[in-house]
């Protein structure tokens, strides 16, 4: 029952709100889907002291498919990675629900927003839930749907409405892998029930495919196909780049989906998928090889970037590449760790950094700030608590989980662990900068804003700020209260991470030289360092440095001209052939001949007909002499002989 009500309460909210919201108004569509939040929260909370450690266990719901041989049924998988997955969507979620009710007065469609906002949480908790591939696809295409809505809710706006379809659009090239691999695990184990799967996982360590005319290791194909799912959900190098874009939603559609819910979906299906990855050493490789680039590309963009929210979101692409490289090289429980602090700390800055948003009347560019940190005070601690556990300062939420991950991947026998380490090194170095450089921009210094705007600038409400509070804790307290998810006897986790007999990485991570241990701090203390020096101490460094290294400057403030190259490779020639169909096949010849060319010849046809209608009696005296002598002629002809 327990379960039952922590996964539904969303759904619930979300109908209520959605389908009566006009009758509930604004304030009965927030107290209603806030407090059925506010009831999953507690529940997962309840959840989380009850069955960490526990063997897994399903909630039966009912039998979803059953065609000839065929049967799935719909069941809620209870253990440790689903049980803490749920306590991080719910609970995050519900205070990013508290904090709408603030920052979304006096927006003229808050039951609509509420509902998406509750639909969205519903979804995250069927994904993160799920016993079988069909009933993840579902949660995961759920969220897909919802973060749509989200991304596009002010579809006013020529923007927000390119960024919702392009983050659909990335998103299906991801889910078309995905789709690939639940076809292709079928074909295996002739089942998509998860414990089935995991069971046969090491019977078919050798097995080979064929595909694309060659013989292909079976389990690493699926495995690859389901991290293309997982890429374009996490949004890896390459499927990128609807992130950045996603933030034309409000800023609590920000904090939802980057912090603990959409953008995490792709390293829980890695880490739920382990005791099939660890017999895929080759897919693995291309874990750590992809989250490690990703680390290091969407660190080396933020540092050009302007938009506050912008900051935060290449921020959350970056460490979603620790969070698979992590994966990659075999520290599942380490990647997991990160996800859950990275909930915290992620959330609490972009709500802290909408707290600055509603402060500067709607304003982002960190260009157009400056000294706000005597008028917002409260707002700039709760962002400097982020900051710090983003950067990984000593004791905080981050220090602990982005420590982890680097020393795994030093200790790791993966192929590819000294590159994943080195650029997450540099990542480091550069997540520290561009995090004080957003601080240094937004609150120190003296204001450049507009006078009119500078003038109304004040503390948000407290509705807004007690979820900082609230996160802030997270942030500080969450590496504390979560180092036992790094035990090496795996005995934190009661099986629900498979850790394969040759992986001893979580051991071999303690064992790393004192320098390895000490790296991620310096690289912390360099970048925070360098950011002040830039930043506070030679103000005037920024501009000459951009000048003098212009290309590069260029380079990534384009974000390695991505968006350019996929326009130039794949909408441009998409638009090209989509008009050559249009006017040459649609137009050109199926309308001619079809239907436009039936209705010019039925008309062509009645206009000649017309003719014979001239109203003078000799015409028609004439054609009926014609008449009569053909029907004589044939007559002549058919009997005459």
């Amino acid at each position: 029952m327990l379960h039952l009500v922590l996964v539904f309460s969303p759904a619930i909210g979300a109908l209520l709100a959605g389908l009566f919201g006009r009758w509930l108004g604004d304030r009965g569509a927030q107290l209603i889907t806030c407090g059925f939040m506010v009831l999953s929260a507690l529940c997962a909370t309840i959840g989380l002291f009850l069955y960490l450690g526990e063997p897994a266990f399903k909630v039966p719901l009912l039998r979803w498919i059953d065609v000839g041989g065929f049967e799935a049924e719909w069941a809620l998988r209870v253990d440790t990675l689903s049980t803490v997955m749920m306590f991080v969507v719910s609970f995050v979620s519900c205070f990013i629900h508290i904090y709408s009710i603030g920052y979304m007065a006096g927006d003229p469609s808050v039951p609509r927003f509420m509902s998406y906002l509750s639909l969205f949480t519903f979804a995250m908790l069927m994904l993160v839930t799920s016993d079988n591939l069909l009933q993840l696809y579902f949660g995961w295409e759920g969220v897909g749907v919802a973060s749509y809505l989200l991304i596009g809710f002010w579809y006013t706006r020529d923007s927000a409405c390119a960024a919702a379809i392009k983050a659909f659009v990335v998103n299906r090239v991801g889910d078309f892998g995905l789709a690939l691999g639940v076809a292709l695990c079928f074909l295996l184990f002739d089942s998509i029930q998860f414990d089935v799967i995991f069971a046969g996982a090491q019977e078919r360590a050798h097995e080979i495919v064929y595909a694309f005319g060659l013989e292909v290791h079976a389990l690493t194909l699926m495995c690859v196909l389901l991290f293309i799912g997982a890429m374009g959900k996490s949004a890896q190098l390459g499927l990128h780049t609807w992130l950045p874009d996603a933030m034309e939603g409000p800023t609590p559609v920000s904090a939802l989906i980057h912090a603990a819910t959409m953008v995490t979906a792709g390293v829980f299906l890695v880490a739920r998928f382990s005791p099939v990855f660890e017999f895929a050493p080759s897919a693995l490789a291309l874990v750590t090889i992809i989250g490690a680039a990703t680390a290091f590309f969407a660190a080396t963009v933020g540092l050009t970037q302007f938009d506050i929210k912008r900051v935060i979101a290449y921020s959350t692409c970056s460490q979603l590449g620790y969070m698979f490289f992590a994966c990659g090289v075999g520290a599942y429980a380490a990647g997991i760790f990160h996800l859950v602090t990275h909930a915290f700390f992620k959330a609490l800055l972009f709500l802290g950094a909408g707290s600055v948003i509603h402060a500067m009347s709607g304003e982002q560019d960190m260009r157009k700030m400056g000294g706000l940190a005597a008028k917002i005070k409260f707002t700039y601690a709760m962002m400097w608590i982020g900051t710090l556990a983003l950067v990984g300062f000593p004791g905080t939420a981050g220090f602990f989980s982005k420590d982890a991950i680097l020393e795994a991947a030093w200790a790791s026998h993966n192929e590819f662990h000294l590159f994943a380490f080195w650029l997450g090194l540099g990542a480091a170095v550069l997540t520290a900068f561009y995090s004080g450089r957003l601080m240094f921009l937004t609150f120190h210094g003296e204001s450049r804003a507009d006078h009119e705007v500078s003038a109304h600038v004040h503390e948000s409400p407290p509705v807004m700020l007690v979820p900082l509070a609230v996160l802030a804790v997270g942030a500080l307290m969450g590496g504390w209260l979560g180092s036992g998810m790094l035990d090496p006897e795996g005995r934190f986790w009661g099986g629900a991470i498979f850790i394969g007999p040759e992986n001893h990485v979580l051991h071999a991570m303690h064992d790393v030289p004192l320098l390895v241990k000490l790296a991620p701090t310096l690289a912390m203390a360099l970048g925070l360092g360098l950011a002040w020096l830039f930043y506070i101490a030679r103000p005037e460094w920024p501009e000459r440095v951009a000048r003098t290294l212009r290309p590069l400057y260029l380079f990534l403030y384009n974000k390695w001209y991505f968006d350019e190259l996929y326009d130039f490779l794949f909408v441009r020639p998409a638009l090209a052939l989509g008009r050559l169909f249009w006017q040459g096949g649609d137009v050109g010849i199926i309308d001619r001949f079809g239907p436009d060319g039936v209705a010019q010849a039925v008309l062509a046809g009645g206009l000649r007909t017309i003719r014979l209608q001239t109203g003078y009696l000799y015409h028609y005296a004439f054609a009926m002499l014609i008449g009569v002598v053909l029907l004589v002629g044939i007559y002549l002809f058919v009997f005459g002989g």
